[in-house]
């Protein structure tokens, strides 16, 4: 299969051994697009799951009926690339015919209303005038970018108008409507967001973080180092930030187990008045390691059978229950390894098999991540 993906879109490259997910992009007309494809455990081109770059979803926009059709009926990934490519070969040609010209005026009112909201502001402008991106800061200080892209009719069409948030935005927009109209409808969601990003950007200055390597502002989930091997991983509700988020616990069980006990037996404790980290010094009775007496490398042991930290973008996150070994395995990494022992065996989402290193027992529950 993944020869027959690589010769219809040859940017488009595998991720894993089983070629279930592809990374990369889409061209069509000259222009690459960017993509993802990611197939569920049995492979079904049916139940497979697309995500794109928001210039690709624009532009098959009217054709996303279509897709989910040829989706259902291909009878393989290669097959509904190709139908995919020349689905947005039709929709970039269309695109192209409909959006005519911009009218003269189009650039004085564009240049007019650039010069009102102040020309620091601007940070790039394409060569047809057609894409701006703008800086704009909280009252934090933390820098964002908001990306507008403009149709021919602007101001009488509604721009689209990109920025990283961890939750969805959309412009309020009348003809009479400009930049300035824009700029402020993303700086009061930045305001109404300050709580959540401050709760974040304590947790990174004054903690391990051990995933996302470089979190973005939308990012809502960090795993944080507890202790070697240990670690906590949680995701915070962007609205309600001060709230108990979803968390779980990565680590050998008998380490894992009491952290787990403490924080259900003591659930009802949360105060949402007090900041997260410190909400979960006192529940779990422990310290965070800090950035101050300790080193990043003190919590970032490769994996046993890679030898690598990073595997892609994922770093160890499964470790043998055994405590003279505690050896740190990537979950695809164990997965594959117990795959191919005669001796393992599974049971739903669980894998039972002996660990690379010590032959002691392992379990490794799947967690619906692609590999």
């Amino acid at each position: 299969m993944c020869e027959g993906v690589f010769s219809q879109c040859p940017l488009l490259l595998p991720q894993d051994l089983r070629g279930r997910v592809y990374d990369g992009f889409i061209r069509a007309q000259e222009k690459d697009f960017r993509l993802r494809v990611i197939l569920p455990t049995d492979l079904q081109l049916q139940n497979a799951r697309l995500e794109c770059s928001w210039q690709l979803k624009n532009v098959l926009q009217g054709y996303l009926h279509l897709l989910k059709q040829r989706l259902q009926h291909s009878p393989n990934l290669s097959s509904f690339m190709m139908e995919l490519k020349t689905i947005l070969d039709t929709a970039l040609k269309n695109t192209n015919s409909i959006e005519a010209s911009p009218a003269p005026q189009y650039y004085s009112c564009l240049v007019s209303d650039i010069e009102n909201l102040g020309w620091d502001k601007l940070l790039f402008v394409d060569d047809e005038f057609r894409t701006i991106k703008l800086k704009i800061k909280d009252s934090s200080g933390r820098e964002h970018v908001i990306v507008v892209s403009l149709s021919a009719k602007y101001p009488y069409k509604a721009p689209d108008c990109c920025v990283d948030l961890p939750v969805a935005f959309s412009v309020s927009w009348t003809p009479q409507s400009n930049i300035q109209d824009i700029y402020n409808q993303v700086l009061s969601t930045l305001e109404s967001l300050k709580s959540f990003w401050d709760t974040l950007d304590e947790i990174d200055a004054k903690t391990w973080v051990l995933e996302p390597e470089k979190p973005t502002r939308s990012a809502t989930m960090r795993r944080i180092a507890i202790g070697n091997n240990v670690s906590i991983t949680i995701d915070l509700d962007p609205r309600h930030p001060t709230m108990l988020p979803e968390c779980y616990f990565l680590g050998a069980e008998h380490v894992v187990q009491p952290l787990k006990d403490k924080l259900n037996s003591k659930v009802h404790l949360w105060d949402p008045e007090v900041d997260v980290l410190q909400n979960f010094k006192a529940i779990l009775e422990t310290d965070f390691p800090s950035k101050s007496d300790f080193e990043k490398s003190d919590f970032t042991m490769d994996c046993g059978i890679c030898y690598a930290y990073r595997l892609d973008s994922a770093i160890p996150d499964q470790v043998c229950d055994d405590p003279h070994c505690a050896q740190p395995f990537h979950q695809a990494c164990l997965y594959e390894w117990l795959n191919g022992l005669p001796s393992s065996r599974q049971s739903f989402n669980i894998i039972y098999g002996e660990c690379p290193y010590c032959t002691k027992p392992i379990t490794l529950k799947l967690l619906n991540k692609p590999f």
